[in-house]
């Protein structure tokens, strides 16, 4: 049976701990493989994303090129309207019925994860992958959900902290991989201009 792990997000910009947390979840558990969902138009970031999904796919692509059991996935960019996990998840299983779906998510998403849409239908239908950081106590998981913790080093980067860094001419030399650095500054992302 296939055991596939689903990491989504609006990646904006993909940057080390994102794989850091990818890489872990899927040695520790054991998957298959993992999906890099790109998240289209996330309701819970309406007007907060700084590159167009398809840029965010290319660096995406750029970042997880020949890692091993790590696929990019554009699902969420090919259907129309707001993004929804759910959604994504009921279309992973009709595909593969005996898959078993991991969501990994990290901790602060986890604490949040019941306001998320259709929840119910979610917590029935996958394992919930909580990633902790290895310099901290488990987070407790929500209420009713199935979970696994996956642990990983403390890695101190976020998309945000990234942005400004950028738009203030700051390096982001490997807090984002290599790749997907350069199409980043090729493209002029995050930069104001």
């Amino acid at each position: 049976m296939e055991r596939l792990g689903i990491l989504g997000g609006t990646f904006d910009p993909v940057h080390v701990a994102h794989l850091a947390a990818a890489a872990a979840a899927r040695d520790q558990l054991d998957l298959t493989r993992i999906l890099v969902v790109v998240a289209a138009d996330p309701w819970q970031k309406r007007g907060r994303i700084g590159a167009s999904a398809e840029d965010r796919l290319a660096m995406v692509e750029a970042a997880i090129d020949g890692v091993e059991r790590l696929e990019v996935s554009r699902l969420e960019l090919d259907r129309e309207g707001p993004t929804y996990t759910i959604d994504t998840v009921r279309t992973l299983h009709d595909e593969a019925p005996e898959r078993e779906l991991f969501l990994i998510v990290g901790s602060d998403v986890a604490a949040s994860i019941e306001t998320w849409h259709r929840v119910d239908e979610l917590r029935t239908a996958v394992t919930l992958a909580i990633v902790d950081r290895e310099d901290v106590a488990p987070s407790i998981p929500p209420p009713g959900w199935h979970c696994v913790h996956v642990h990983m080093p403390r890695l101190d980067v976020s998309s945000t902290d990234l942005r400004r860094r950028i738009a203030a001419g700051e390096s982001v030399d490997f807090l984002v991989p290599p790749p997907a650095a350069r199409l980043l500054r090729a493209r002029g992302l995050y930069t104001g201009a």
